[in-house]
């Protein structure tokens, strides 16, 4: 089966932390939220992964020169306007066959099982499948007992509405529904699909990890989701004094130095970061190379 991660969003939401990079490789517990989404395609059977691209896109390719394959086939989609979710996949249309394919967002995190879910959208001979969730502030999709959708709405609630959880199984056949070379909403296609009377189905998730990573705080939380029990992560060749404390949670990525009397408490540190003697760092992020000679309290520090 193929795939596509959704990722030439500028992640506004995310910045600063996105001025520098592209949001899929922010790292989560030092693993970037890209590599973790093609390790969750690849479990599920995944051989080959297309990603749109265009806020830094370069940053991407280069990252994914670099990266070890692990038995998945990665190409990059640079996108020069940004296309939309309906208006990128149209613009992979080259790259799929006669399969239906899995589509997902780059900002999630999740554990949910694909390999079930293209059972169902094949058992149930939908053209599409949407994963649905119940998250009551985003339930917008309204589902009848057959799980049939039967409305996508514009605002949250009501009786028998689900939230989308950015996972999707197409048919290559709903690519002849979306305009070519222009931005375009896949749930617009969706809308009009269902006003046809087409096999837009849901599939329904149950107990499972779903982290949408939209902004800072939300970032902070995965970061402590993911670290659960051990609470704390350290990178490689990173320098700790015995006098300073890394206080309830945190992550250090490589190469990090935590000078004495220093405090690292509830906050990510990515690459090379260094903290100088008696600096305090609190629910905060800090990213590649910064040196922090101030406290930095619930805020974000770089270069």
């Amino acid at each position: 089966m193929k795939a596509m991660i959704l990722a030439a969003g500028r992640g506004r939401r995310l910045r600063p932390l996105t001025d520098t990079l592209p949001k899929v490789l922010v790292p989560v517990v030092n693993r970037p939220m890209l590599e973790r989404s093609i390790g969750l395609l690849s479990i599920h059977g995944v051989q080959e992964v297309i990603i749109n691209a265009h806020h830094l896109y370069q940053t991407m390719i280069d990252y994914l020169k670099r990266r070890d394959p692990s038995g998945v086939r990665v190409e990059v989609r640079v996108e020069e306007e940004i296309l939309g979710t309906g208006g990128g996949i149209k613009n992979t249309q080259d790259f799929w066959d006669e399969r239906p394919f899995i589509a997902i967002n780059g900002d999630i995190l999740t554990d949910i099982n694909l390999t079930e879910v293209c059972a169902y959208h094949q058992r149930r001979d939908n053209l599409v499948t949407m994963v649905l969730h119940d998250v009551p502030r985003y339930n917008k999709l309204r589902v009848d007992r057959d799980m049939n959708i039967l409305s996508i709405g514009l605002t949250t609630g009501g009786k028998d509405t689900l939230a989308f959880t950015g996972i999707h199984v197409i048919d290559p056949e709903v690519l002849d529904y979306i305009p070519e070379g222009a931005p375009y909403n896949i749930i617009d296609c969706y809308r009009q699909l269902i006003q046809e009377k087409r096999a837009v189905r849901a599939y329904v998730a149950t107990r499972h990890q779903w982290i949408d990573i939209g902004t800072v705080r939300a970032y902070l939380r995965a970061n402590i989701d993911l670290l659960a029990p051990e609470k704390v992560a350290i990178g490689p060749e990173c320098h700790i004094h015995p006098e300073a404390n890394l206080d309830g949670w945190a992550v250090l990525g490589s190469r990090c130095s935590i000078e004495q009397g220093a405090i690292v408490q509830g906050s990510v540190l990515w690459d090379e970061v260094t903290v100088r003697a008696g600096v305090r760092i609190v629910d905060s992020v800090v990213t590649t190379g910064v040196i922090v000679e101030k406290d930095i309290i619930g805020g974000v520090g770089m270069r």
